[in-house]
């Protein structure tokens, strides 16, 4: 399968980042976009709620003027943020108020976050999911025996 330089280039960062330790949902520069983005923080300033996907006056002009940070779009940095935020168990827009998970690290919270930030990456490039094992388990339907019928 054929996949963009951006979708190579953050699947590696994503990885190197929760096989070092040093991913984090509540730190802009540890979070999935973060480390998308090289452990900046500008990209907050895109939106005034953190998991919206609601771009504000800064985020407007830099979508208007098709500004792409490591090849993605204000509105695609939002999109995969919210992904990472809800995967991990949050409650958005990010909140003091809001339910969130007891162990913001926790590798199973952090692992459910980084499957939903895949399966947006791999939306934003039109390719099927790679995390999507489902095919691995599917037979022709001659094979299948009736277990309940």
């Amino acid at each position: 399968m054929k996949t963009s330089t951006r979708f190579n280039n953050a699947i590696q960062k994503l990885y190197n980042a929760f096989h070092s330790n040093t991913l984090h949902p509540e730190d802009c520069k540890q979070c999935a976009v973060g480390n998308i983005l090289n452990n900046q923080d500008f990209w907050k300033y895109i939106s005034d709620d953190h998991g919206s996907l609601k771009l504000n006056y800064i985020g407007m002009v830099n979508q208007k003027l098709g500004k792409k940070f490591n090849g993605y779009s204000p509105l695609e940095i939002l999109q995969i943020e919210q992904a990472f935020l809800k995967g991990c168990g949050y409650a958005l827009p990010l909140h003091h108020k809001n339910p969130k998970p007891n162990n913001p690290t926790d590798p199973d919270n952090l692992f459910k976050g980084l499957s939903s930030v895949i399966e947006i990456l791999c939306k934003l490039d039109d390719i099927p999911n790679v995390m999507d094992c489902s095919k691995l388990f599917s037979y022709p339907e001659t094979h299948k025996k009736t277990v309940f019928n």
